[in-house]
């Protein structure tokens, strides 16, 4: 990403995240929805529950996830929860002003 490209419109002003690794970090989410994400909701405007298909690989790569991008992000909280021996249920919430970072993520993740 140079300084002509658009910053990510899931990128936050606030994120902490070096610009050049924003595009990174948006990969390694956009595998893990593109394997894992078998069902979205979007229960509020500032809260996105995910249903992940995985075991304790996938459990382990989203802990990881989750945990450096509350690192940059520290608007996001998740709640990842087992829900079955191949299930897992990612909560992400945000405040209300940060609604359109939850926005592109939920966009994201209902490509896949």
């Amino acid at each position: 990403m140079n300084e002509h490209e658009p910053k990510s419109a899931w990128a936050a002003e606030s994120c902490t995240l070096p610009t050049e690794q924003q595009p990174l970090r948006e990969a390694e989410f956009d595998a893990l929805f593109a394997t894992a994400v078998r069902a979205l909701d979007r229960p509020e405007p500032t809260r996105l529950t995910l249903t992940l298909a995985g075991g304790a690989d996938v459990e382990e790569t989203v802990r990881d996830l989750v945990r450096r991008e509350t690192e940059c992000c520290t608007f996001f909280t998740f709640d990842v929860t087992r829900t079955a021996a191949d299930r897992l249920r990612l909560d992400i919430g945000v405040p209300a002003n940060h609604r359109e970072v939850l926005d592109a993520l939920a966009e994201r993740a209902g490509r896949r």
